[in-house]
């Protein structure tokens, strides 16, 4: 998936502003990046000691994230969760846990899991839903998905990785946008059923995406595997410390799903006033359908403020939450002078 406006460059993800000031050069500034679904009111991080930028990762830290990790996600164990520097470099690697073969992706789906399978040498094959999936050696879903925030009931899933394990066929759910997602959606607490791999993003959900950290959660020799691949030290020491503060605050967890919740409800009444049907999304990124999507982004664009369109999906436009009053104002009258 990615934007464009008219004859440029490609915008091959979000939160690429450096791009987005190519193709608005005129913009007001600061450019107001919506393009992502990060949230724009991070965790609070403490200053950290200088040794944890001169020393290695230790080992215990590692474990220590991994324990507090297993808690916040609700895995069986500590073996069953294996600490990376972010989710994209988990993609391929756990795609190459299978041989290679049919690919079935759950599409319209964040574009990294097409790739990542291809990577491993899949032939990939976007599908619509978990029917059309059958006979594929493995299956990626995006849960809640992105862009649509569209939502796969547990059962399904489990049933789908059952078919699967008959024919040694491996099940990953990408669960990056799971912590605003419904308490009992997930299927980290199933992962010791030894076929599915669930994947984590930390920073989209505490606004941190630069620490650079993600989980896999697995059956622990699957874990075990995946963290060997990965090597030591793989985690960088501030990213560990990071994570452990910030999964182990529940109270800050649950404060922040409230308030991303009553954000994203004043996104949907703001793009609904100004003509715009909200077809999806979740309290991090709303989806509209635009009859111009492409235009409504050259003109937001010419404003200083960053969206995302999909050119398989011309009628799709995608906003984040602005993080600030100036950034909804200015995203009002911009909505406001386009109609």
């Amino acid at each position: 998936m990615f934007a464009f406006s008219g004859d440029s460059e490609p915008l091959l993800h979000g939160g690429d502003v450096t791009a987005a000031r190519r193709l608005f050069p005129d913009a007001p500034q600061p450019f107001i990046d919506l393009s992502t679904g990060i949230n724009p009111h991070p965790y609070r991080l403490s200053h950290f000691p200088a040794d944890l930028f001169e020393r290695l990762p230790a080992s215990a830290a590692t474990a220590e994230l991994a324990a507090i990790a297993a808690k916040a996600y609700g895995a069986p164990s500590a073996a069953c969760v294996a600490p990376a520097p972010g989710t994209q470099i988990l993609l391929p690697l756990v795609a190459g846990l299978v041989r290679p073969g049919r690919a079935a992706v759950l599409s319209p789906a964040y574009g990294e899991l097409a790739r990542a399978a291809a990577l491993a040498g899949h032939k990939v094959a976007a599908v619509r839903d978990l029917a059309a999936a059958s006979n594929a050696r493995l299956v990626l879903i995006g849960n809640p998905n992105n862009p649509d925030g569209r939502l796969f009931a547990r059962d399904d899933l489990i049933a789908l990785a059952k078919d699967l394990r008959a024919r040694g066929g491996l099940l990953v759910i990408d669960e990056a946008f799971m912590d605003v997602g419904p308490p009992d959606a997930s299927l980290v607490p199933s992962v010791a059923r030894g076929n599915i791999i669930v994947l984590r993003s930390f920073g989209k959900f505490f606004g941190l995406a630069g620490i650079r950290l993600g989980f896999a959660l697995a059956e622990s020799r699957i874990a075990a595997r995946i963290a060997a691949m990965l090597g030591p030290w793989a985690v960088s020491g501030p990213a560990l410390a990071a994570g452990a503060a910030a999964l182990a605050d529940a109270a800050w967890m649950e404060k922040t799903r409230r308030r991303l919740t009553t954000s994203a409800a004043r996104l949907d009444a703001m793009l609904a006033a100004n003509g715009l049907a909200i077809i999806g999304g979740t309290s991090l990124f709303r989806l509209a359908r635009a009859p111009k999507a492409n235009k409504l982004f050259r003109h937001l664009g010419r404003a200083g403020i960053l969206v995302r369109i999909f050119p398989e999906r011309p009628e799709w436009i995608r906003f984040g939450l602005p993080a600030n009053e100036s950034a909804w104002r200015r995203l009002q009258n911009a909505l406001a002078a386009y109609h």
